[in-house]
């Protein structure tokens, strides 16, 4: 690696087409959950404190985006097994030490309580998986051609990484969550190398297997054989996603209100601050459904459009720093994002089955954003170390 002199400002340096579409989206989620709190009884009436307790999130976060770029791809290939390591602990101690009273409510053990603060040390893992999957997959293509027998090792290797974390986060009871590590875990597949004879069939499979369990939820048979692998609540989920009328005073009454404040909100929306469908946990799961009573079809779309322009900005920076290690790290970040965009609002619409995942930088709570802003923080390096660094070759370090 050479250290190519800089001649460009701090100011230059920064991706401004991914950190503009952030406070964008930032910005949208302080009205949203201003608004959302307005109703819910665990605001107590108090907007202002959830909005300022979220600006608090945001502020945290940025200090963390501003340290974070300052580690070039060399220093992230090197901190890699650390963070990971370190990201296990976490997910191990909270096991141990998880907060009482909200398992007591969600029957999952994945926050820590620190005094007023709550925090999900999986949300933290997210990045630190991704800072592993790229040096696991940068690694073995540089040491090993692409052979059949090579492809099967790396996937190997990629599971590796991936098993302890699904069963750490099966003890937590934690579903949602590891959809979004094996969707990161995916996405890195796709461009790791590994040939499509061995990745056509594989996604093949996973797309039978998540047929067969859908069908299987629906038989009293199959929630049998299912209920070693899944909690009775996810059966529910499922049957109110295929039928959100069957019951929507229990299983499906979440649901059920998002879509109606989303359907009220029609073409251009009720109004700036206008919610007049109560939906619980509005400003974190459900704060898409706020969009959409407010600002209707439109602003639903719009808001769309303004994750895609991010998506493809990130994409664009990936192509241009030439590094392969940079290369895997950000289509796990973009992954990352991808899902919880497609999740969270999918779930809003009944598109897909309920789940606990916020949508990125506009859902109400610290652990997800800072999560998030890690990822943006990374695709940011990219460009603030494009020009102080030259390599030579993909594995140079």
């Amino acid at each position: 690696m050479v250290k190519v002199e800089n001649k460009t400002d701090l100011f230059d340096r920064i991706a401004w087409n991914v950190a503009i579409p952030v406070l964008l989206l930032a910005a949208v989620g302080l009205y949203s959950i201003y608004f959302a709190a307005i109703d819910d009884p665990s605001h107590m009436g108090n907007p202002i404190k959830a909005v300022l307790m979220q600006a608090l999130w945001y502020i945290v976060s940025v200090a963390i985006v501003l340290v974070v770029i300052q580690f070039d791809a060399e220093q992230l290939f090197r901190i890699a097994p650390y963070v990971y390591g370190f990201g296990i602990l976490l997910l191990i101690a909270v096991l141990f030490f998880y907060n009482r009273s909200l398992a007591v409510d969600t029957g999952s053990k994945n926050w820590f309580k620190l005094g007023p603060i709550s925090f999900q040390p999986s949300e933290v893992m997210k990045p630190a998986f991704i800072l592993m999957l790229a040096r696991v997959v940068h690694q073995h293509n540089q040491k090993l051609m692409h052979t059949i027998k090579n492809d099967w090792i790396l996937i190997g290797k990629i599971i590796a990484c991936l098993v302890p974390i699904a069963i750490l986060l099966k003890l937590q009871k934690d579903f949602g969550t590891m959809l979004v590590f094996i969707a990161i875990a995916g996405g890195v597949i796709l461009v790791s190398g590994i040939s499509w004879k061995i990745i056509i069939p594989m996604f093949i499979a996973f797309g039978i297997l998540g047929i067969t369990v859908i069908f299987m939820v629906t038989t009293p048979q199959g929630q049998v054989v299912l209920s070693h692998f899944f909690e009775p609540y996810q059966f529910k989920r499922i049957m109110s996603w295929r039928d959100p009328s069957s019951d929507t005073s229990k299983a499906a009454y979440q649901l059920w209100l998002s879509m109606q404040a989303i359907g009220s909100g029609q073409i251009f929306g009720n109004g700036f601050g206008k919610l007049n469908v109560y939906v619980p946990v509005r400003g974190s799961d459900m704060v898409y459904s706020v969009i959409g009573e407010s600002f209707g079809f439109i602003g639903s779309v719009a808001i769309i459009l303004l994750y895609l322009y991010l998506i493809i900005q990130m994409v664009k920076i990936t192509f241009d720093t030439k590094n392969a290690f940079y290369s895997y790290v950000s289509t796990g970040v973009i992954m990352m994002i991808l899902f919880h965009v497609f999740e969270n609002i999918g779930m809003s619409i009944d598109l897909l089955p309920l789940t606990g995942i916020p949508l990125p930088f506009i859902s109400q709570g610290g652990s997800a954003l800072i999560g998030n802003m890690v990822g943006i923080g990374m695709i940011l390096s990219m460009k603030f170390h494009n020009k102080d660094y030259m390599f030579s070759q993909a594995g140079d370090f």
